[in-house]
């Protein structure tokens, strides 16, 4: 059976170049029993699959450290395992290479390594240099970050260029990346969930965005190569300038406060005056039409009437059309169906729940709705997704007849909620 090929939602930002540090080889090894050569081996086929599903998903240039300068250091018989790797990987994905069209380009020092190795690694260099426009996979064995840099000055020197002559332009055109369409990472991944960059491309990772994955690497996914994607995506990138998203523009008490207006009617049975508040609360949090909020109050109230009923497939083809109006409204970028599952699965492990520890798959989910819906990362949404949850317990609290008071608490978590999004969107 062929394998399912890996794909992302419409309107996804797809990086052009991922750099990614292998880590957690020997550990992911260790915790099974095994040699640390077996978590390499394991380790080098989880990249097989990384690799492919990366040029899949649209990523022209994958970046992968795969032996620092330092590592050298590591016992002989781990080191010689390691090459080993490397001698099968240059034999069996060089005819992929070309059927693929993928320029593979080394980064770091060739005169290190093996000697087989190293004229193996040149002559596929230099057959799939014609690729570079389709595709990169850049290869960093023997590699360092300062030693990149050195490498870099050094050669400038040699070749005699005045100080006065040096500019970003031409030291770039001495570093292992030149000449390559996209030289400058747009996402960092570091496996094993160590939170450093280790000096990797510190020339060319100046706005990279990071994302840090706790799994060892032979344990990281394509599926979880999508999710980083997609974190990505959510992210607005500035570079020292102005956003470009359109920021929204509501109103953190106003919103709130018509919020709690119709949630204290939700019992009501499709109530006009449900309606009417849902309708005002969606133009101030939207900043929609008074027609489309009309529309979308409607699709709205029916979605909770279906979650009242639990009726959760219904729920959700009503949120579904919702989030459909709200995106064509306002162009944004994420994908109704995703969002629409999300916001209902929200709402059913919140369900009834009168405790925040009760209600910690609630506020995951809520995590992944809002990086969705207002296109923050994941850790920019926690924070917000931590005060829709309190808003809510205390709603609970509340509907349950525990006290009036527990409505005020309510609306002064929804304002925190909203001040938390809009710091993020603004």
């Amino acid at each position: 059976m062929a394998e399912a090929k890996t794909a992302l939602s419409n309107g996804t930002v797809v990086p052009d170049h991922i750099a990614m540090i292998l880590d957690g080889n020997r550990r992911w090894a260790r915790a099974r029993g095994l040699d640390s050569w077996k978590g390499h081996l394991y380790g080098y086929k989880a990249l097989e699959k990384l690799a492919k599903s990366a040029r899949e998903l649209g990523v022209h240039t994958f970046t992968v450290w795969a032996f620092s300068t330092e590592n050298w250091e590591r016992p002989q018989k781990e080191v010689d395992a390691i090459m080993d790797i490397f001698r099968m990987g240059l034999k069996e994905k060089e005819k992929e290479f070309h059927r693929d069209r993928v320029a593979l380009i080394h980064l770091g020092r060739k005169d290190r390594l093996p000697e087989d190795i190293r004229v193996q690694l040149s002559r596929i260099e230099a057959e799939t240099a014609k690729y570079r426009s389709h595709n990169v996979f850049n290869l960093a064995v023997d590699y360092g970050g300062k030693d990149e840099i050195l490498r870099t000055v050094r050669k400038i020197v040699a070749d005699g260029i005045s100080a006065e002559k040096i500019d970003e332009k031409l030291f770039e055109s001495y570093l292992d990346t030149h000449d390559q369409p996209y030289p400058n990472p747009d996402l960092f991944i570091r496996t094993s969930g160590e939170q450093r960059t280790s000096g990797l491309m510190p020339w060319q990772m100046t706005y990279a965005e990071y994302y840090f994955e706790p799994d060892h690497l032979p344990d990281f996914t394509p599926e979880k190569l999508k999710e980083a994607i997609l974190d990505y995506s959510r992210r607005r990138r500035r570079f020292g300038g102005n956003d470009k998203v359109k920021h929204l523009t509501f109103n953190p008490e106003v919103t709130a406060r018509l919020e709690i207006a119709w949630w204290r009617l939700k019992n009501i049975p499709e109530g006009m005056r449900l309606r009417d508040y849902a309708m005002l609360h969606l133009k101030e949090q939207f900043g929609l039409s008074k027609s489309l909020a009309k529309d979308a109050s409607l699709l709205m109230v029916q979605a909770l009437l279906e979650e009242k009923r639990s009726k959760w497939d219904r729920a959700t083809i009503k949120m579904r059309k919702f989030y459909k109006l709200v995106k064509d409204e306002l162009k944004l970028a994420f994908e109704p169906k995703i969002v629409a599952s999300l916001e209902v699965k929200m709402r059913r492990k919140l369900g009834e729940k009168k405790d925040i520890k009760e209600a910690y798959e609630a506020e995951e989910t809520a995590r992944e709705l809002y990086a969705e819906v207002y296109r923050i990362s994941l850790f920019q949404a926690g924070k917000a997704a931590h005060l829709w949850v309190l808003a809510n317990v205390e709603r609970n609290l509340a509907e349950k007849g525990m006290g009036d008071y527990h409505w005020e608490k309510a609306e002064d978590y929804l304002q925190k909620f909203y001040r938390a999004l809009k710091e993020r969107v603004a």
